[in-house]
């Protein structure tokens, strides 16, 4: 039997615009177009968790009006389970402003909307679903309170917690009890600077130190994304990286959510750290050669034909930091 994956956050509708570049402050730039696609923290790795083989049920709020329906007709086609989502009556599905160079760089701007409706009295109404799950995933697009509440009520039942820290808050706006409750934190760069208290932290040297302050404070794994060079474990027992498959970027807008849905799903299939990490980089590294959001996430026979390519390579397995060359800003 497959162990339950229950994944509380935001769904979004993205509003994807290309062009050749990024708008100066002040400057218009003209785009190329303009697509509608299914998104959100919460629903985009609902949706890998769930394409990718993994058994999801995903709380969260959408509007009563045709993006809402959209988002979950997505969602339903990923085979997650959805029909513990709420429907706000009065305020609108959440939206997403994607803004994409011809690198494949992104800039985002989120409206909530309904993403404001998941609060803690809906999750409490939920609670089954918490006793009934082995793992719950969580990010900051929904309200705080709501993150907080989740993440202790799946500790106190026992249940392995992951947080993706993003949008990152600043530390000051995390409650002190909050670390101890979270098995995976997995931030990118910038989210661990943000979370550290630092405007960046420059190199590999910081990133290492930054997540130690967190460890400290009682996460359990700092796993932190670094884009086209990997992925860095860092616990009480050391420090491992696992390099990304190299690939040609055409939108990165989904890797990470991509990322963490793989992640999730290989843990809760009995994996090794080590294999779901590697499994999760090469998933992403799919992801980021298609456009979109979760249009680009990867079914799981694509993602295991790059698994028995990379069986005996260096993908799989961590290795020592030490023994890997030294990034810098």
């Amino acid at each position: 039997m497959k162990k339950k994956i229950l994944l509380i956050g935001s769904l979004n509708m993205d509003l994807v615009i290309e062009m050749k570049r990024m708008p100066l402050v002040g400057e218009t730039v003209a785009g190329e177009s303009l697509a509608y696609i299914p998104g959100g923290k919460g629903a985009n790795q609902a949706y890998a968790a769930a394409r990718l083989g993994g058994a999801v049920t995903m709380l969260g709020c959408v509007g009563s009006d045709q993006m809402g329906d959209a988002l979950l007709e997505s969602l339903k086609e990923s085979g997650a389970e959805i029909s513990q989502i709420r429907r706000s009556a009065d305020t609108p599905t959440g939206m997403a402003m994607i803004y994409v160079n011809q690198e494949g760089n992104n800039s985002i701007v989120v409206l909530s909307g309904a993403n404001a409706c998941c609060d803690i009295s809906y999750l409490q109404e939920k609670d089954t679903l918490f006793a009934e799950a082995d793992y719950v995933m969580l990010q900051m697009e929904i309200p705080r309170e709501a993150v907080f509440y989740a993440a202790r009520r799946a500790k106190e039942l026992g249940k392995t917690v992951i947080l993706n820290p993003a949008p990152a808050p600043s530390p000051k706006d995390l409650p002190a009890d909050l670390w101890a409750q979270i098995d995976y934190l997995t931030p990118n760069e910038t989210e661990l600077a943000a979370l550290c208290g630092e405007e960046s932290l420059c190199g590999q040297e910081q990133v290492l130190k930054g997540a130690a302050k967190l460890l400290a404070k009682g996460v359990g794994n700092v796993l932190v994304t670094l884009g086209e060079k990997g992925a860095l474990l860092i616990n009480r027992q050391g420090e491992a990286f696992f390099p990304a498959r190299a690939v040609a970027a055409a939108d990165t807008t989904a890797a990470g959510d991509c990322f963490h849905g793989a992640f999730v799903v290989s843990l809760a299939e009995g994996k090794e750290r080590a294999d779901a990490i590697a499994f999760a980089n090469l998933a992403s590294s799919i992801a980021v050669t298609r456009k979109g959001a979760q249009s680009s996430i990867p079914a799981r026979e694509e993602v295991q034909e790059l698994v028995r390519e990379a069986a005996c390579t260096p993908l799989f397995g961590s290795i020592k930091i030490p023994s890997v060359p030294e990034w810098k800003c």
